[in-house]
């Protein structure tokens, strides 16, 4: 059985850019290289929009309530996850991730498991 851990206030600066909504200079920074430690990272309650999530690793990651509209997280690891609550119309999801899976963690805050 896998450990579950709380959600996480981190100290990263990549992290504190995406709590303060600095979704814009998030992505600059990391097109330039910075790096990012976002596992099990507290979320909730975040607009996200625009927020480019290529190959980001959002495992663990408390997504409660979080704007992920027209967020594209198909290369993004998302196990562990969860999104209950979330806004997610035009969301791009892992395909390893099925329909009601996704469903399982929007309604009822289960963590996400891939197939």
């Amino acid at each position: 059985m896998r450990k579950m851990h709380k959600p996480e206030i981190k100290q990263d600066p990549m992290y504190r850019l995406l709590r303060e909504q600095k979704i814009d200079e998030f992505n600059q920074r990391r097109a330039a290289g910075d790096t990012c430690q976002l596992q099990n990272a507290d979320l909730r309650g975040l607009d996200l929009r625009g927020l480019i999530a290529d190959n980001l690793d959002l495992r663990g990651v408390y997504l409660r309530q979080a704007d992920l509209r027209g967020v594209n997280l198909s290369t993004a690891q998302l196990e562990g996850a969860s999104i209950s609550g979330a806004k997610i119309s035009g969301t791009y999801f892992p395909k390893q991730l099925s329909p009601e899976e996704i469903t399982l963690s929007l309604v009822h805050g289960t963590r996400l498991r891939y197939r």
